[in-house]
């Protein structure tokens, strides 16, 4: 899957996870008596305020993107030269390559123990309060990629990344929402949709890497399962075919179209409830 389309896909698990929002078609309905009064979008599972969902939109669609970290030329690794270019590098030789490390559950476990030890790391001020240096640090370059990658950003806001990154990373640094739990989750969540955005192309991903499991001989001749179960040990639901094919592309209208309505109406109603409210959910002191 394409870089901006990993990332597309980040921004709206998250929002599906942070938000429940209602569509109101009463006004349609008014003229099409068939069509629903309204449908409600999202889960609503994780309350973190206005501010979180779109902070935390912004994360989750960079570490949607983190897997690509062990590939030298991936729309990572040019967010935030040099450090990223040197940083994919290194990542990609202990990761073992494209498509390896990252990409299994090891990766998974990995970013899950980095974002966990980064929101850790507290130092208490008068000024701010509770301060979270590691997790702002690391969301510079989450958030940093994100507005590479997200193409449904304006091309004037993506050909600064860096400067998104820092403004974003130091926010959440100084004031993070306070649900204790939302950084990690944020970052565990992009990475496995990255991982499973994979797994529907025909190249799959190994998830028991640096294992390989290959199928039974009894499988190979079976067309759909050895589809699905490579001779490398890969492991595939190729529905979108290969990445970056028109079916992909099919599939992320609906899933941008949702995250740009999602965070739009959370920014709406951040507008309607004015400086003062934003400045108490974020938690500014």
């Amino acid at each position: 899957m394409m870089g901006a389309h990993h990332a597309a896909c980040g921004a709206a698990a998250w929002l599906a996870v942070t938000t429940h929002l209602h569509v109101d078609l009463t006004a349609v309905h008014q003229h099409y008596p068939a069509a629903p009064t309204g449908f409600d979008i999202g889960l609503g599972l994780l309350d973190v305020g206005p501010s979180g969902v779109i902070i935390g939109a912004l994360v989750c669609a960079g570490a949607a993107l983190a897997p690509d970290a062990d590939h030298h030329n991936a729309t990572i690794a040019h967010a935030l030269p040099p450090l990223s270019n040197i940083a994919c590098t290194g990542i990609g030789r202990v990761a073992g390559g494209h498509r390896h490390g990252t990409h299994a559950i090891v990766g998974v476990i990995a970013f899950t123990v980095l974002a966990w030890l980064a929101g850790l790391w507290t130092i208490h001020t008068d000024a701010f309060g509770t301060v979270y240096p590691a997790a702002g640090a690391l969301s510079v370059l989450l958030i940093a990629f994100a507005v590479k990658a997200l193409q449904i950003i304006p091309d004037t806001v993506r050909k600064i990344p860096w400067v998104i990154g820092l403004a974003a990373g130091t926010l959440i640094a100084l004031a993070a929402p306070e649900q204790r739990t939302w950084f990690v989750t944020a970052v565990t969540l992009g990475v496995l949709v990255h991982i499973a955005g994979d797994m529907l192309t025909t190249g799959g991903v190994n998830l028991v890497w640096p294992f390989t499991i290959k199928p039974p001989k009894v499988l190979s001749g079976i067309p759909v399962l050895k589809e699905c179960w490579k001779e490398n040990g890969y492991l595939a639901f190729p529905v979108l075919g290969n990445a970056g094919s028109w079916r992909e592309w099919l599939m992320l209208v609906p899933i941008s179209a949702y995250a740009i309505f999602g965070i739009g109406t959370v920014l709406v109603a951040l507008s309607r409830t004015g400086i003062d409210h934003l400045i108490a959910t974020v938690g500014l002191r």
